[in-house]
């Protein structure tokens, strides 16, 4: 069966002009560097969506972080205040949770932030398209007479 996204193989024959050659060329660079240009828009989405729920994570824990100093706070003054297991214990029970939902959010940030990588296959595909055009040679041209106006 015949791939329909292969319909514009080259094929070179003798009734191609240089024109038509040329065109052919550009109209196939054209859309190679649209594909490469789409694959490093693909790859760099899902690293930004990953780096979006680290930052949105991160920052979840820092206002957890902030809410349990004044809970903490507190707690140690109707602690002092009262010397037993009343009021000021049940602070400094909610002010260490908040501090642990902080740990655990902490965590989840730190790990979504690992999984950021760099758009390892558009380097490749741009690697191996560069070492490509590097082998192309310009053809010489023939030296022609100089025309003075």
């Amino acid at each position: 069966m015949s791939d329909p996204g292969n319909s514009a193989a080259i094929t070179v024959s003798a009734d191609r002009s240089l024109g038509q050659l040329v065109a052919s060329a550009t109209a196939e660079m054209s859309a190679l560097v649209h594909d490469e240009i789409a694959l490093a828009k693909a790859e760099l989405r899902q690293d930004v969506k990953r780096g979006a729920i680290g930052g949105v994570s991160m920052t979840v824990a820092g206002v957890f972080a902030l809410f349990s100093l004044p809970v903490l706070s507190f707690a140690a003054a109707y602690g002092i205040h009262n010397l037993g297991l009343g009021l000021a214990w049940s602070f400094l029970i909610v002010g260490g949770a908040y501090l642990l939902l902080a740990g655990i959010l902490s965590l989840l940030a730190v790990a979504k932030f690992k999984e950021v990588k760099p758009p390892e296959r558009s380097i490749a595909s741009a690697k191996e398209t560069a070492a490509v055009l590097q082998g192309v040679k310009p053809h010489t041209r023939p030296a022609q007479a100089k025309v003075s106006v």
